[in-house]
């Protein structure tokens, strides 16, 4: 999940610079020497001189990388601490709140329907821990590549519906919150992959839209042979200078003390991982209309016929309109 080479090329650099300053050093008190024997004219006082400038060129040039390396590390520091207190928040939250409902349970007598009251939000705060726990095992997974039997030829048409349904249901969302429009289509890549990039971003639009959400999925192929897909949501939306941003490790818009929605940063972060991989591009868009947010995908496919598609799974076909 961290960048485990970050340090190997600052260290590298830091060498570098130290051996060429040596190196600068040495050659200007040589230079000194032969102008004092020498004529400043001659052959050798020349390249001495313009090795001495090119390791100068090369100093200031590592220095104004360093200073670059150094401002992404305290970026990276930054998010990592934001990271850290949105997990401490994700798992604190949850098991006070387990400790409290079986502190409750054991030491009074509640009716069956407190009883299932009670079990009922110790699972919802179950699921929200194996939620964290899965998300963060997904990006520890990212550094592992997919071997050759692993991937598959997928019908998205199918996949996509089970997947905005599943999500909806987590969410509790209305049958009239998810509308989906899918064109059939095959994708040939991991199936884990290509569920935890939908899954990631279709979550993020039940979790940042109204508070009647609207998200609609659309899929279709497209001329040069990618598969376009596009999940709208009808939330605050994403200020332009913070679409890039947004897909970095880490990173979530505002302060992590003051947030209200849960999270840890990485999920956008797996999904632009994944789609790369793939050799796919993801993209963040204005609503079309009013407020709201675009993600666009693009994964290579192809274009399938409809009874193909349709054959696979008739109920899942029927089952969000």
């Amino acid at each position: 999940m961290f960048d485990r080479r970050s340090l190997s090329w600052p260290i590298t650099l830091g060498v570098i610079m130290i051996v060429l300053l040596v190196a600068l050093t040495v050659g200007w008190v040589l230079l000194t020497v032969f102008e004092v024997i020498e004529k400043p004219g001659s052959a050798l006082y020349w390249t001495l001189l313009t090795v001495g400038t090119t390791f100068l060129i090369f100093v200031l040039v590592g220095v104004i990388m360093y200073l670059a390396l150094s401002v992404k590390a305290i970026n990276l520091n930054r998010r990592q601490a934001n990271f850290m207190d949105a997990v401490t928040h994700e798992l604190k939250s949850p098991i006070a709140s387990l400790k409290l409902y079986l502190q409750t349970l054991n030491r009074r007598a509640l009716s069956r329907e407190e009883q299932e009251h009670f079990f009922r939000f110790m699972l919802e705060d179950v699921e929200r821990l194996d939620h964290l726990i899965n998300h963060i095992l997904d990006a520890a997974r990212l550094e592992r590549k997919p071997t050759e039997g692993e991937v598959e030829d997928i019908e998205l048409a199918a996949f996509l519906r089970q997947c905005a349904e599943e999500v909806r249901l987590r969410h509790r969302g209305t049958e009239d919150s998810l509308t989906v429009h899918i064109e059939p289509a095959m994708v040939r890549t991991r199936r884990v992959d290509l569920d935890m990039i939908f899954r990631n971003v279709i979550d993020n639009a039940f979790k940042y839209a109204a508070a009647e959400p609207k998200i609609e999925v659309v899929s279709r192929p497209s001329q040069d042979g990618m598969i376009v897909t596009e999940v709208k949501d009808n939330g605050p939306g994403i200020p332009f200078r913070f679409r890039q941003k947004v897909f970095r490790q880490f990173v979530r818009l505002g302060s992590e003390l003051e947030r209200e929605k849960p999270g840890t940063g990485l999920g956008l972060y797996i999904v632009y991982t994944l789609v790369r991989r793939i050799r796919g591009k993801v993209r963040v868009l204005d609503g079309q209309s009013g407020p709201g947010t675009v993600f666009e995908i693009r994964i290579p496919g192809r274009p399938t016929e409809t009874s193909e598609a349709t054959s696979d799974d008739p109920e899942q076909q029927e089952a969000v309109s």
